[in-house]
Parts: C-alpha cells; structure tokens; sequence
C-alpha cells in the first residue's frame, strides 16, 4: 500500500506551495527526516544543491487529510466488512486520494452485528489501517432514519455502549446519538455518561428532537468531557449538520440552531459533508463564516462506491443505487419494482470535498484545516493535521485546482 521514497536513509523534500494552519507558504519546501516534519522553509533558503526542482506553478503541499466520518470505499464498506481485506481495501481507496487518517464507521445493526464489526475494526486500528471507530447508531430516532435500517434502532442501552467499548478495545472515538430518544441523555447514567467513561465522544445527529432536547444534551457531554480523564478532547460533535436532522423553521429552530449556537461558542464542532450533494454551497459556506474551520469539519460520509462507477451496492442493510455520482436507497415499489429515496451516504474522497468546499467560496486555508488540523484536535491526536516540526510526514501534493498527484504517510509514498 505504502512504498519508500527514493531514498529512505536520507531526508525527504517535497516543493511546492505549501498550505499550513495558518496560511500558504509560497514556493516552499516541506523537510522529512525519519518520517517526521522536521521544517517547512522558503525554497530560496535550501541550499542550491539539496533543493528540489520546482514543481509546475501553483502545485500544492497540503497535510494529509483526516476524516472522521467514512462508511468505506473502492467497493467495500466497513458495516459490510467480512474480513481485514475489506477494511483494507475501504481505507486504501482514500489513503491514495489523500486521506491518511481515516475513521472508520458503521451504521445501525443488530447488537451481535455491531459487536463483530466492532472487533474487526479494532484489529485495523491495531494495524494502523484506520484511525478508529465511529459507531453511526443504534440510539436514533426512526423518524429520522436517512437510509439506516429504523427497525434496528433502540432506546439508550449504556450497557451495550460498554460492551460496544469492549469489543473496540479503546477504538471507539465516537458515536452518533439522537438526544431525545430515552435513556441517551436522561441524566445519571445514560449513554452519553457511559461514552464518555469509555473514552468515546458523543455526537448529535439522526435526530428530530427540540432545540432544548439538544441543547441540554450538549451542555450535558460538554460538562461530562471537561471532568473525564479519558476524553479525547473537549468538544462532542454533530453528525453531518442538517442531514438527518428536522430542519430548521423561525418557530421550531430544532437541532440545526442548537448545534450552530454550540459551535460558535467553542462547545461542539459540526460535521459538514460538503460534496455538493448533501449541502449547498451557500450552506457550506454561511456555515463555516459562522463558527469557522475551528468549529466545523469536513467528512465524506462515503460508503462503499466512493472512487468506484455508478451501480449497486450496499450501506449495511440497505440496497444502495447510485446513479450520476449521487447514492440513494433502493425503495420497493407497489408494482413489484423499484425507486430511490433518501440520500445513502457519500461516493467523494474528502480531497473531493476540499475542492467543493473552495469552489463554495471557503478559503483554501480554512477549507484544509476543517480537513485535517481541526478533525485531528477533535480526535485528541496532536501528531497528525498540520505540516508542522514534530508531526507525523502526512501530505498530499495536488494540482492548483485540488487534484491528488502524490500522497505520503509517514515519510514513505503511497503507491
């Protein structure tokens, strides 16, 4: 998957315009010693006879990317997963587009399904293959299924969050909760207290409740996380921002409004999957002016046909067609046939959502940190998201216009 640079015993350079937290050093070179970042400098001041050729103009250097919402890829998904060579394939497919830390995630099943699942991926996440696992269910409200499977879904079980924990070995980073379903945030020993105690980050989403219901409930994981010695970081999240959630009206703003208010106060970061598909640009955009890349990030949502053509495919119990790059859920219809509904995840690599999100209006700066130095803080990993000394050599090298040439993850290019 991964192969050495042409010369692994000695530094790595990499030249072009280089993208940071803060800004775009032009004409500068990244420097890799034992695949770390170990300086990023101004071309002009390698020496001659060390500097790299310049590339074309305007070829970009961006950190690797970090998604925290990603059902699989190359024609597998990880809710489908039957073996390591399944979450292989998923994760490489957008490891070679530029996403080199990858949560993988699952969507509603039954409790021996989830717990299988969970255990496989935990052996990936022991391998390195991805970055750990985000449990999309089962706490969520039917009304708001999307494509997942409403039969499945149960009231908060915190025992089962601990055997889910369990099964994931300390892998579990996250879990997507609809507040109002009972026993998710009801006070005492709820399921947003036993994510917590498990190391794991509660997110809002697949959600119709109140702006109150949510609300209340992010104060409550706020509070939980600022006292837990094993939380990943302060802030829980919200799964992908107006998908699945009951839209906001002037008189019944609903979960969207509690999740932005939360967001703009440093409370909460909100998933946005700006393919173009599930959001609209102006959305996209007004989003990320109102909380900015600190309090949003980008994911892909992709499932198994992301990097593949359009056909048929599955997102764990469901049929899933996707016709001209968009997926939906495969309906039966009174006459025997069949029709599509709701939108079943995305078929993007979030290089793919980077450039849409530019193409929005977002600055290119703004739009790489909500992929990469923001998601990697919400992670807690301080090692990876940002092209600077002592981070781990993730990086992407793009055209001008956000098309992957080369990948590197931890020094060694991608093959």
């Amino acid at each position: 998957m991964v192969s050495h640079a042409p010369d692994p015993t000695g530094p790595l350079l990499v030249r072009g315009d280089v993208v940071t937290p803060t800004g775009v050093l032009r004409d500068a070179v990244v420097h890799v010693v034992d695949g770390r970042v170990d300086r990023v400098e101004p071309a002009a001041q390698v020496p001659a006879e060390q500097r790299p050729d310049a590339p074309a103009p305007g070829t970009l250097v961006l950190p690797g990317l970090v998604d925290l919402h990603c059902h699989g890829g190359g024609g597998a998904g990880f809710p489908d997963a039957t073996g390591p060579q399944d979450v292989a394939r998923a994760a490489a497919q957008h490891l070679r587009h530029g996403t080199t830390t990858l949560v993988a995630s699952l969507v509603t099943a039954p409790r021996a399904v989830l717990l299988e699942r969970a255990a496989l991926l935990a052996d990936a996440a022991d391998a390195g293959v991805v970055a750990g696992i985000h449990l999309e269910g089962p706490f969520l409200a039917p009304a708001r299924c999307g494509a997942q499977s409403a039969d499945d879904m149960l009231p908060g079980d915190p025992t089962l969050v601990r055997d889910l924990a369990a099964a994931a070995r300390g892998h579990l980073v996250t879990m997507t909760v609809a507040p109002e379903v009972p026993g998710v945030a009801d006070g005492g020993q709820d399921v947003l207290a036993a994510l917590v105690a498990a190391g794991a980050l509660p997110s809002v989403g697949h959600t119709d409740g109140t702006a109150e219901q949510v609300e209340a409930a992010v104060a409550r994981a706020f509070d939980l996380l600022a006292t837990s010695p094993r939380a990943r970081g302060p802030r829980p999240t919200a799964t992908h921002l107006f998908n699945g959630m009951r839209p906001p009206h002037h008189r019944d703003p609903g979960p969207v409004a509690a999740c932005l208010a939360a967001a703009a106060r440093g409370e909460l970061v909100v998933e946005l999957v700006a393919d173009g598909t599930h959001l609209a640009p102006a959305t996209v955009r007004a989003v990320m002016e109102l909380v900015g890349p600190d309090g949003a990030v980008l994911v892909t949502d992709a499932m198994a046909a992301a990097g593949m053509p359009d056909g048929d495919y599955r997102l764990g119990p469901a049929a899933v067609r996707v016709a001209d790059g968009v997926a939906r859920v495969l309906q039966p219809t009174a006459d025997g046939g069949v029709s599509t509904g709701a939108i079943a995840g995305g078929v993007a690599h979030l290089l793919d959502v980077v450039r849409a999100t530019v193409a929005a209006g977002v600055p290119l700066v703004d739009a790489v940190r909500a992929a990469s130095a923001t998601p990697a803080d919400v992670l807690g990993r301080h090692d990876v998201g940002a092209l600077v000394p002592g981070r781990r050599a993730d990086l992407v090298v793009t055209t001008p216009d956000l098309r992957p040439l080369r990948v590197a993850r931890g020094g060694l290019w991608v093959a």
